[in-house]
């Protein structure tokens, strides 16, 4: 699983290392040690659903791995980057569109995205990222409603994951009862996407482009912070997990909350 860098999935990129974690509480990130207290909002949850929870975080802080972990753990997983990929794939609903809006230079012998193309262009190009996005975030919001709906409320856990890496960076309206947030320091940051390639420069261009860690980290329920080691990771990804399975259905009536970028502002 790549670690994303939009939702667009316009570049491609590797799976980061990680490290410890902290969680949010009324806002304010806990000491790295602490367990995960988290900040709630307003409630609205669907009896008989499955619980929809999101993941979310800058570009190489360690979404794929916390992603993987909690597929470890037996939570059911998805990804809105790979999600998009099929949309903009030969034969995917979003191909037509974006060949029409950027032309055929963008796109090999075989009709496929030349993804590390297109996204030099639209992580240069704000006009160009936001026409690449209104055409492949639909397509997307639609795959991720039928992942959740064909999940089984009577399973075990009765909750699934969703990452999607541009989740306060566009507006929304979908239900998520749950916002997890990955995020490690700058300099942390900026050395794992140099690594990937990129020069210092478009590194922190593609940093630049999203939602600030620590805007993001006050919004959240959870924040994991992958700057430390595998373990501290681990074992604190465990708790929230454990939280999450404990909630009960008046604890999320009470306390969780509809996640839009809306009503988290």
């Amino acid at each position: 699983m790549s670690t994303r860098t939009s939702a667009c999935a316009a570049a491609t990129a590797a799976p980061s290392s990680c490290g410890s974690v902290r969680s949010a509480t009324n806002g304010t990130p806990s000491s790295r040690s602490g367990s995960p207290r988290p900040r709630r909002a307003k409630t609205t949850h669907i009896e008989g659903h499955v619980r929809r929870v999101v993941l979310t975080g800058g570009i190489a802080t360690g979404k794929s791995y916390v992603l993987d972990r909690f597929a470890a753990l037996g939570v059911p997983t998805t990804d809105a980057d790979q999600l998009a990929h099929a949309a903009v794939a030969p034969d995917g609903p979003a191909w037509q569109a974006v060949r029409d809006r950027f032309g055929a230079g963008m796109f090999d012998d075989q009709g496929r995205l030349n993804r590390p193309k297109l996204g030099a262009l639209v992580f240069a190009d704000e006009t160009a990222r936001a026409a690449l996005n209104a055409i492949v975030h639909p397509h997307v919001r639609v795959a991720i409603n039928r992942w959740f709906a064909d999940l089984d409320p009577a399973g075990a856990p009765q909750l699934g994951i969703v990452a999607i890496p541009l989740f306060y960076e566009t507006p929304r309206t979908e239900v998520f009862d749950r916002v997890i947030v990955t995020a490690c320091d700058d300099g942390t940051q900026l050395a794992r996407v140099v690594a990937r390639g990129l020069c210092e420069s478009e590194a922190g261009q593609r940093i630049a482009a999203q939602l600030p860690t620590r805007e993001k980290t006050r919004r959240a329920d959870y924040t994991v912070w992958t700057d430390g080691t595998h373990a501290e990771t681990d074992r604190q990804i465990d708790e929230i997990y454990a939280r999450l399975s404990a909630d009960t259905p008046t604890d999320r009536q009470q306390a969780s909350g509809v996640r839009s970028q809306e009503s988290a502002d």
